[in-house]
């Protein structure tokens, strides 16, 4: 499938950015507060849906902060949750980590977007996200659902 900004990658990736967990929230618990858009990408069942461990990591830190609470959905049940839902688990591996450094723009200072922001370019994967300063990176190779 041909993919520009305004069309579907086969493969997706949740953005989980500190301060904007709404993405995989949503689709748990709340999916009625997900644009059509978005909503028709990850129920579309011909499309990967890939969720990163830092998006896991970031919800965990909130949680240890006392900044979101994800009712009867206990933190380390997530991985299983996401794969009881079809979505695949996104690995960070030493390459990701290594050439991080080549994301262009500086137009979010959060390390946790970046890094997805950065996994979601080097594996050509759209983001699902509304995050305004995200969007940025769309003239840095960044495929945007919302």
């Amino acid at each position: 499938m041909t993919i520009s900004v305004f069309q579907w990658r086969t493969n997706l990736i949740y953005e989980i950015p500190f301060g904007y967990t709404h993405t995989l929230i949503w689709t748990l618990l709340e999916s009625a507060k997900l644009s059509s858009e978005a909503a028709s990408a990850i129920y579309d069942g011909s499309n990967t849906i890939y969720v990163s461990p830092i998006a896991f990591w970031e919800i965990c830190m909130k949680i240890a902060c006392g900044n979101l609470c994800l009712g009867d959905i206990r933190p380390e049940s997530l991985p299983q949750v996401c794969q009881d839902c079809g979505f695949e688990l996104l690995t960070l591996d030493a390459d990701d980590a290594s050439t991080f450094h080549e994301l262009a723009g500086n137009h979010h200072k959060d390390p946790f977007d970046r890094i997805l922001i950065w996994q979601s370019i080097r594996h050509d994967l759209n983001f699902i996200t509304n995050d305004k300063n995200i969007l940025k990176y769309i003239s840095e190779g960044l495929s945007v659902v919302w």
